[in-house]
């Protein structure tokens, strides 16, 4: 019983602390201070967490069957502003984006362990607490965010003079 007691008091007494330094200001927010790492573990895993359990839409067909859906994708990862914050075959990266905390990743490193369905979920809805926008709440159709999933699991394979020709073409 006096376990029990323990770990009640224990509980309460963390609760407390975290709320203090929460609420109390003490946690800075500011992005130019990098996150403690069991804020940054928590916010990763409550990130993949969350995207795994709402990313529930299926790709329409196959996304790699039709190379002109690659090329809209690439366009439309252009047009959209995406290669600002994370780059692309022989386009440099906005000076911005390096005052992002979280830095955006480098898509072509992390995509290939992503499922589609999660990568159209991202774009689609944005990431809160970093500068990855919504691009579902200012009307981007689903078929063109579907464009941007197929070019960029394409991405790691995609030459400099392909990104080049497909971002400034119209589609």
């Amino acid at each position: 019983m006096r376990l029990l007691a323990f770990i009640g008091a224990l509980a309460v007494i963390v609760v407390v602390a975290a709320a203090v330094f929460f609420f109390g200001g003490f946690y800075s927010i500011a992005a130019t201070e990098q996150d403690t790492p069991p804020i940054a573990w928590v916010l990763i895993h409550v990130r993949q967490a969350s995207i795994d359990r709402h990313a529930t839409d299926t790709p329409p067909g196959k996304l790699d069957d039709d190379p002109a859906t690659v090329k809209a994708g690439a366009h439309a990862f252009a047009e959209r502003g995406c290669v600002y914050c994370h780059g692309g075959p022989g386009a440099s990266w906005a000076k911005f984006s390096e005052g992002l905390n979280p830095s955006p990743p480098d898509l072509k490193d992390v995509v290939g362990d992503l499922q589609p369905r999660e990568v159209f979920y991202v774009v689609k809805n944005g990431i809160k607490m970093t500068g990855m926008p919504s691009f579902g709440s200012i009307g981007v159709p689903d078929q063109e965010i579907w464009s941007i999933v197929a070019f960029l699991k394409k991405l790691p394979t995609v030459s400099e003079a392909d990104y080049k020709a497909w971002s400034t073409s119209t589609p």
